[in-house]
């Protein structure tokens, strides 16, 4: 799975230590997810699109449909 979290973190001008603080996980839980290394929890995919002023939608794709 695919996500657009570095793009709107950098747009929102956050750091990846304060996306990390706002959502309750570690700057390298953020790291690993910006890589496509780790697939969130649906309860941390929520948290993440809810800080970003997105959707779960909008933020997380399959490679596939991009």
């Amino acid at each position: 799975m695919k996500n657009d979290i570095r793009d709107l973190r950098r747009a929102k001008g956050y750091r990846q230590e304060d996306l990390a603080a706002a959502v309750g996980v570690s700057r390298q839980t953020i790291i690993a997810i910006e890589n496509n290394k780790y697939d969130p929890s649906l309860e941390l995919a929520i948290k993440l699109a809810r800080h970003l002023q997105t959707t779960v939608e909008q933020l997380f794709f399959l490679e596939e449909e991009r």
